[in-house]
C-alpha cells in the first residue's frame, strides 16, 4: 500500500530503558559496508558516510562486527588489542565520530565483543606462553599432553581438527575452539574476568549502547577436561557446514555451556546496569541446547537482556509447520527471557538463496520476521534482497571455506561488498580493488537502483519498518499462535489492550484463512491482502481493541 511509503519512522524514545525489547538492529560488517580510502576494505569513516541509509530504513540500532586491532586471520574475531581500532578501519577518533553521528540520527550502537578467546598475538597470550609461572600463566586454558603425547581430550575445533594446539615454548597444549591462532581465555580465573569487564567499561564509557557478545556459551570449559560423548547420527545438526565437519558428531557438554557462566553473566549485567539504557545480546552457538541456554541466559533480569536465536539461520526452509514448531518450543522454553531473531548474518548463506525465495516471498518472510515476539536483526544487504554471491576458490578469504572446499564454500558469499550504485564495477563500495569481489548480479539490486521505486525490496523494508514502529504490540506484545498449517502462519500480538492479528501465506498459491472471532479493523500494512482467501505470498494485519470483546 503506497500510503505507508512516506510515513516517517518513529524512533524509540531515548528515555526508554527497555528500548532493546523489540528493537530492530541492523548488522554492519565493516569490511564490506563502505571503503572511504580506496584500499578495498570498508572502514569506520565509510560507515559514517552511509549511516543515513540505515537511519532511513527505520531501524533502532546498528550492530558493528569487530573492528579491533587484529591480525585478521578470522577477520577481527581474533582480537590482539581490545582497546584500539585496527588501522585498516581507522582510529578511536573515527569511532567516536561514528558514535556521535549515529546518535544524531537516533540510532543506538552495539559493538561485537569477543570475550571467549583472543588472537595469539594478544599481549596476554604472549606473556602466558612464556612459562608456567608468570603472572598470566593461567589466563588461557593450558593442559599437559597425555603420556603418549596426544591432546588432553577429544574436544574438537569448530574450524576442523583437534581443539588443542601444542606449544613448544610451554611444552603444553592450549585450547582453541576456533582457529589455532585463537586461544581460549580461562574465565575460571577471576583476574581474566576482571580484565574483560574492564574492556566492556572502556567501550561503554566511550558511548556505546551495548554489545553483541560473540560465542557467549563458550566462555567456560569443564576444568576436569572430560571427553565429550558421541552424538547419535540422527541428532547431528548445525547451522554452519554440518555435512563436512565432525564437530557435529559430539555432544558438547564439557567444552561449553558450563554452569559457571551464569555467575559471570550476572557480573557483566551489573556493569551494564551502571550505564542506563544499555543492552547485551548473546550469540548462543549450540545446535542441541540453544533454546534452553537462551532461556537460562536471559531469565530473571540479571544476566544478558536477549540472546541471538539460530533457529531460522539454518538451511531448513521455514514452512508454516516449521515456524509453528520453533515458536511453540520458544514460547514454552523462554519464560521471562527474550530472543533476538534473524534470517541472515555474516556466518551463513543469505536466506534469499538458502531458502530459494522469489522476491514476493522475501517480502512476506521479512514481514513475518518483523512481527515475531523478540528483537530483530537485519543483515546488511538483506533490505536489498541480495542473494548469496559465488566466490571462486582462488578469491576465497575465509579460512573455514578454504579448508572445507568444495563441499562447504565458506562464509565469503554473504560477506561480499554492499552495492550502492549500479554503474560502477565495484558498486560504489570502493575506488580500489575490493577485498572480496562485488557480485555482478548484486549491481542490479543496488541502493541507487531501488531508491524511488515503490515496488522495490528496499521500499518494502522501509514501509514494513515504518508500520512496525506505529504498533507497539509488534515490538513488545505477548504472543499467541493461532495457525501453522495449510500454508498459513497466523498469530496475535497483544499490548496495552490492543491486539494485532498477523497472518501470512507462505506459499505461491491462494490459501484460505478464516478470521478469528470478534470485530477486526484491517491495518494499512504494505500488503493488499483479502480474506477469507489470502493470495500467494500475502500477509494480513488487523487490530482489535480490548473494549471490542
Amino acid at each position: 500500500m503506497n500510503l505507508m511509503q512516506d510515513m516517517a519512522p518513529t524512533k524509540v524514545a531515548a528515555s526508554d530503558q527497555d528500548w532493546w525489547r523489540g528493537a530492530v538492529i541492523y548488522q554492519i560488517y565493516p569490511r564490506s559496508f563502505q571503503d572511504s580510502n580506496g584500499d578495498g576494505i570498508g572502514d569506520l569513516s565509510g560507515i559514517i558516510h552511509r549511516l543515513d541509509h540505515v537511519a532511513r530504513l527505520g531501524v533502532d540500532a546498528v550492530w558493528i562486527s569487530p573492528f579491533f586491532r587484529s591480525p585478521m586471520l578470522d577477520f577481527g574475531y581474533d582480537v590482539s588489542d581490545y582497546r584500539d581500532v585496527d588501522p585498516m578501519f581507522g582510529s578511536l577518533g573515527d569511532f567516536d565520530a561514528l558514535i556521535a553521528r549515529a546518535h544524531d540520527l537516533g540510532l543506538k550502537v552495539l559493538i561485537d565483543l569477543v570475550l571467549s578467546h583472543t588472537s595469539d598475538q594478544h599481549a596476554w597470550f604472549q606473556e602466558s606462553r612464556q612459562s608456567r609461572g608468570n603472572a598470566r600463566a593461567d589466563w588461557y586454558v593450558w593442559a599437559d599432553a597425555k603420556p603418549d603425547g596426544t591432546p588432553p581430550n577429544n574436544w574438537l575445533s569448530i574450524f576442523g581438527g583437534s581443539a588443542w594446539e601444542w606449544d613448544g615454548e610451554r611444552m603444553q597444549y592450549y585450547l582453541h575452539n576456533f582457529l589455532k591462532e585463537q586461544p581460549d581465555l580461562n574465565l575460571h580465573n577471576a583476574d581474566v574476568q576482571d580484565a574483560l569487564l574492564d574492556v566492556a567499561r572502556f567501550w561503554l564509557e566511550r558511548g556505546v549502547d551495548g554489545f553483541r557478545l560473540d560465542t557467549i556459551n563458550f566462555y567456560f570449559h569443564d576444568p576436569a577436561l572430560r571427553d565429550n560423548p558421541a552424538l547419535a547420527p540422527e541428532d547431528r545438526n548445525a547451522t554452519i557446514a554440518p555435512e563436512v565437519n565432525p564437530y557435529n558428531w559430539q555432544d558438547h557438554i564439557h567444552d561449553k555451556n558450563q554452569p559457571e557462566n551464569l555467575a559471570f553473566l550476572r557480573r557483566f549485567r551489573a556493569v551494564l546496569d551502571d550505564f542506563p539504557a544499555t543492552t547485551a545480546v548473546g550469540e548462543v552457538g549450540d545446535a542441541q541446547y540453544g533454546l534452553q541456554i537462551q532461556a537460562q541466559y536471559t531469565s530473571g533480569g540479571d544476566k544478558v537482556h536477549m540472546c541471538y536465536s539460530f533457529e531460522f539461520l539454518s538451511g531448513i526452509t521455514p514452512t508454516p509447520e516449521r515456524v509453528g514448531e520453533v515458536l511453540t518450543r520458544y514460547e514454552e522454553a523462554i519464560g521471562d527471557g527474550w530472543a533476538c531473531w534473524a534470517f541472515s548474518n555474516h556466518d551463513v548463506a543469505r536466506h534469499a538463496s538458502r531458502w530459494c525465495l522469489p522476491v514476493p516471498a522475501q517480502h512476506t518472510y521479512a514481514a513475518l520476521l518483523m512481527s515475531l515476539r523478540g528483537s530483530i536483526c537485519l543483515y546488511q544487504g538483506e533490505e536489498l534482497g541480495l542473494t548469496e554471491a559465488y566466490v571462486p576458490y582462488e578469491k576465497l578469504q575465509d579460512p573455514y571455506g578454504i579448508r572445507f572446499w568444495p563441499k562447504f564454500k565458506g562464509r565469503d558469499g554473504c560477506r561480499t561488498p554492499m552495492p550502492w550504485v549500479t554503474d560502477n564495477g565495484n558498486g560504489g563500495f570502493s575506488d580500489g580493488k575490493p577485498w572480496l569481489p562485488v557480485a555482478v548480479e548484486h549491481l542490479a539490486n543496488s541502493v541507487a537502483t531501488q531508491e524511488g521505486d515503490a515496488g522495490s525490496t528496499l521500499a518494502f523494508y522501509r514501509r514494513m519498518l515504518a508500520f512496525r514502529a506505529t504498533e507497539p504490540a509488534l515490538a513488545k506484545g505477548d504472543f499467541t499462535l493461532l495457525q501453522a498449517q495449510d500454508g498459513i502462519v497466523a498469530f496475535t500480538r497483544t499490548h496495552a489492550g490492543r491486539t494485532i492479528l498477523c497472518a501470512f501465506n507462505l506459499t505461491d498459491t491462494e490459501r484460505r484463512f478464516d478470521m478469528p472471532g470478534g470485530r477486526w479493523t484491517r491495518l494499512p500494512a504494505p500488503f493488499e491482502a483479502t480474506v477469507p482467501t489470502l493470495g500467494p505470498w500475502q500477509a494480513l494485519f488487523a487490530a482489535q481493541e480490548a473494549t471490542d470483546g
